[in-house]
């Protein structure tokens, strides 16, 4: 590790120092298997076959600062306060509030990659995600977005850059795959699925079942599979619920 530049910056009332250093980049393994990630707006479900492991996204905390930071503006705004711009210690608690809401999609996005990379690495596994270039322009395309949509959109988009940095870091192989029928078709048999109750699908052709989730990571990791040439090992005809 080598440091390049460092540089001591006046950032929003604070000195802050940056440091930019190179570190070799390892060289990538020949993997065994996938670690699958798929990403919704509740959670992040991740693993191969026999591993799944979850992890909560940071939407809902971060939503709860942006509607603190719009309850404060309109407070201020109203008649009673028709000098609530000029009023700097109200203005600064708003853009804390608004900061604090990135601050917090940003360290999920970066640390909830990096221990999904670092799992990958200690099985010698490859790291799979879908594309969601699709899902985060069609997104984007909404008139009238909310705070929540515009939290979702950012979360995901910071989300996949990390998952892509954390991989080729620590020199795991990622694979993208197609997002299309990823939760609507059976791993096991490519048949479509069937709702088996809240959550739950079901291929009436081999029986496989389990959660909408678990289903999309199977499927991500069957993709990533082929893709690198790997033989899967089969599925049981009924996970665990």
């Amino acid at each position: 590790m080598r440091i390049e530049e460092a540089r001591l910056v006046y950032k929003e009332g604070e000195m802050v120092l940056w440091i930019s250093k190179r570190i070799p980049r390892p060289e990538q393994y020949k993997p065994r298997d996938v670690i699958a990630i798929d990403i919704n707006e509740r959670k992040i479900v991740y693993g191969n076959h026999e591993i799944n492991k979850d992890i909560g996204t940071a939407v809902g905390r971060a939503y709860k600062w942006k509607v603190l930071a719009e309850s404060l503006q309109r407070r201020y705004s109203s008649y009673r306060y028709p000098a609530w711009k000029r009023r700097r210690g109200v203005l600064n608690r708003i853009r804390s509030y608004h900061r604090k809401a990135r601050d917090v999609l940003e360290d999920w996005a970066r640390k909830s990659p990096l221990k999904i990379a670092r799992l990958a690495v200690k099985l010698q596994h490859a790291v799979a995600r879908e594309d969601l270039t699709g899902l985060i322009n069609s997104l984007r395309k909404i008139k009238n977005k909310d705070h929540r949509t515009k939290l979702i959109i950012m979360g995901y988009s910071r989300l996949v850059k990390w998952i892509d940095w954390q991989a080729m870091k620590l020199g795991a192989p990622i694979v993208i795959v197609d997002p299309r029928d990823t939760s609507s078709e059976c791993p096991n048999c490519d048949s479509k699925l069937e709702e088996n109750g809240y959550r739950r699908l079901k291929c009436p052709r081999c029986g496989f079942e389990a959660d909408g989730d678990v289903m999309g990571k199977l499927n991500i990791r069957k993709r990533a599979l082929k893709i690198l040439g790997i033989s899967g090992r089969s599925l049981a005809p009924l996970t665990a619920p």
